[in-house]
């Protein structure tokens, strides 16, 4: 099996990280890595935003925590939104699972392939750092708070522009977990017209 195949077959998600920052010299080839996926009509509009500071990700995350508050749930809402209102109500809650690093990946609001061009440039990034040895999580709380008032507010104040929106985050760093057991996948529905 080649390497590239064998990246994406042992790729997790990790929720457990130690305090360690990652090298300026790999934090360098993940944004390379991101830049490098595919966009379309080579727009290549996206923006990086990269937080280490863990007061600013303390401050996002008081201000994930607000969001979930004010948030109103039912049966119909997604899982993932009624399972984080309901644990970000504990103290210990991270959105971004205390991982020293994340990256806000956002694009231009009326740019309709915003999401695919940011969702490819986050692939890369979750891959690039399997291969370095780094742990990673896709995060989804700042695309679904992006627009609220202080929320907007604090992600402007970091240097996104104002016209552009989350369309994701990676939570990066080395992993706290000896647990490096994969999650089993699902079989698809694969369709083959030849």
């Amino acid at each position: 099996m080649n390497e590239i195949i064998k990246t994406i077959l042992t790729r997790k998600s990790t929720r457990s990280y130690k305090e360690d920052q990652m090298l300026d010299s790999d934090l360098e080839l993940l944004i390379d890595a991101a830049i490098h996926a595919p966009t379309g009509g080579n727009s290549q509009s996206w923006n990086f935003t990269v937080i280490q500071n863990k007061e600013k990700l303390l401050e996002l995350n008081s201000l994930v925590k607000e969001s979930f508050a004010n948030l109103i749930v039912d049966e119909n809402t997604y899982r993932s939104k009624r399972t984080g209102k309901i644990s970000s109500q504990q103290e210990t809650y991270s959105f971004y699972y205390n991982a020293p690093t994340l990256i806000i990946v956002s694009n231009a609001r009326e740019y309709s392939n915003a999401m695919a061009d940011c969702s490819a440039a986050i692939e890369n990034i979750l891959l690039a750092a399997k291969s370095l040895g780094l742990a990673s999580c896709w995060i989804n709380q700042l695309t679904w708070f992006c627009d609220e008032e202080k929320m907007r507010k604090t992600l402007t104040d970091y240097g996104i522009p104002e016209n552009y929106i989350v369309c994701g985050a990676v939570a990066l760093g080395y992993s706290a977990s000896n647990d490096d057991k994969l999650v089993p996948r699902k079989k698809a529905d694969v369709n083959i017209i030849r």
